[in-house]
């Protein structure tokens, strides 16, 4: 039984646990056992917190006993990506410039999930100061792909991906900047939610560009994603009952997102959205010239605020990073201060018109990346593939990320190929709901 438990999403093994057919501590055991067992674990995860693990776990199997569980995942094991803090963990980021790096104190994502009984199973490798959405990391380790043993599994959340992808964890928790919990869901089979900016806290969360850093689980189904959301704010979870595609007006995003698409995930997108038509959403085609604008802006907003928090720390010591890493940083000092505020200036403009013209739209749909995960071994030898191929990754993605909503990355069928469902800033209940359905359909 313990080796099923492996392969179930996050909620039915907290329905387990209520039932008593799941003992917590036995529970955690499976993982952490499977975690020292399997041959990629090393790759998988930075480190494990084996104490105090158990020390959660057993917490959680006398709220059970006593029938005073917090909720339904109260009991659950999940990961951390590494660049959450975890009090007397280090938390290095993937990173040779954070070194011996240990908090004193939880993220407060962290410490918000712990309350609502959620056992932290340990920390995840992720692309070098999550940097990158390809999730390759000469520097720590480069997690594996589920669907290539040769390829890249995406980035920069890309051992939280792993963690449940093969088995060593029911859900994981990232973040998403231009991508990371997208890029790495998708081209590992899973559900992955980007929230809006600043409805999860980033106090303790290691930093990229601060006004993009959201928060956001990778899991099994769309039902455990709404779970953990609710979990790390201490709020209630979506309602996803008596959810239905039958109305529901989605529109294509036709300007950028669907240029040069790659024979899979274009084939996996069409695939997807005939379902969604069949079960009775209303697809829609439209362009918006606003996204071509708002992309151009986009070296400017994520380098420069990347290097404004990370030069100083970099410049001491260039030769620990991986060099495209390095260079990627280092875009960001060739733009000025006025280049900075006027690009942001432009983009809440941009902002404004986008929600006016996709506001009729219960969401904006389009594939989540457009290529299939890289050769890890071509992207070590060819730097301008390395360029060209992390730009495609994350170009779908970022496009959320610029205009500020939350968004929803599913499984099409097609390995490793995701479509991403988009909504407006603060809607993800709303959009959860849709993605529920959306599930259904597509099988």
């Amino acid at each position: 039984m313990a080796g099923n438990w492996l392969w179930m999403t996050a909620a039915d093994l907290g329905r387990g646990i209520e039932a008593g057919k799941i003992h917590p501590v036995e529970l955690t055991e499976a993982f952490l056992d499977a975690i020292e067992r399997h041959p990629e674990a090393k790759r998988i995860y930075s480190r494990t917190t084996p104490r105090r693990a158990r020390t959660m776990s057993m917490a959680a199997a006398d709220r059970a006993k006593a029938g005073q569980r917090i909720g339904l995942l109260d009991g659950v094991p999940i990961s951390w990506k590494d660049l959450f803090d975890a009090s007397g963990a280090p938390c290095e980021a993937g990173s040779a410039l954070l070194a011996g790096r240990v908090p004193e104190t939880d993220a407060e994502v962290l410490t918000t999930a712990t309350a609502q009984g959620l056992v932290c199973l340990g920390k995840t490798h992720l692309s070098e100061l999550a940097f990158s959405g390809l999730g390759l990391n000469p520097i720590t380790a480069t997690p594996p792909n589920v669907n290539d043993p040769k390829a890249v599994p995406g980035g920069s959340s890309s051992g939280a991906a792993a963690s449940v992808a093969f088995g060593l964890a029911p859900a994981g928790i990232g973040s998403d900047t231009g991508g990371s919990v997208r890029i790495p869901a998708a081209w590992n089979d899973l559900v992955g939610l980007k929230t809006t900016s600043g409805r999860l806290s980033l106090k303790g969360v290691v930093p990229l560009c601060d006004r993009f850093d959201t928060v956001g689980p990778l899991a099994r189904s769309v039902e455990d994603c709404a779970l953990l959301l609710a979990a790390m704010e201490g709020g209630k979870p979506a309602d996803l009952t008596g959810t239905s595609l039958k109305g529901a007006r989605v529109m294509v995003l036709d300007t950028m997102a669907m240029d040069d698409l790659r024979e899979e995930p274009a084939r996996g997108f069409d695939g997807a959205v005939d379902r969604l038509a069949r079960a009775g959403a209303r697809i829609e085609t439209a362009k918006i010239g606003e996204v071509v604008e708002a992309m151009s802006l986009a070296p400017i907003l994520y380098a420069a605020e990347a290097y404004g928090i990370w030069g100083a720390v970099i410049e001491q010591n260039p030769d620990k990073m991986f060099r495209p890493i390095l260079d990627r940083f280092r875009m960001g000092a060739q733009f000025s201060a006025p280049d900075y505020v006027s690009a942001w200036r432009k983009l809440l403009d941009l902002r404004q018109i986008w929600a006016r013209k996709t506001a009729a739209y219960d969401a904006v749909i389009l594939p989540t990346s457009p290529i299939l995960p890289p050769d890890a071994q071509r992207l070590m030898e060819d730097d301008d593939y390395y360029v060209t191929e992390n730009l495609m990754a994350l170009r779908n993605t970022r496009i959320g990320n610029l205009f500020g909503g939350c968004a929803v990355t599913m499984p099409t069928g097609q390995p490793s190929c995701g479509i991403t469902f988009m909504a407006g800033p603060g809607q993800e209940e709303q959009l959860l709901r849709l993605c529920f359905a959306a599930e259904r359909a597509l099988g």
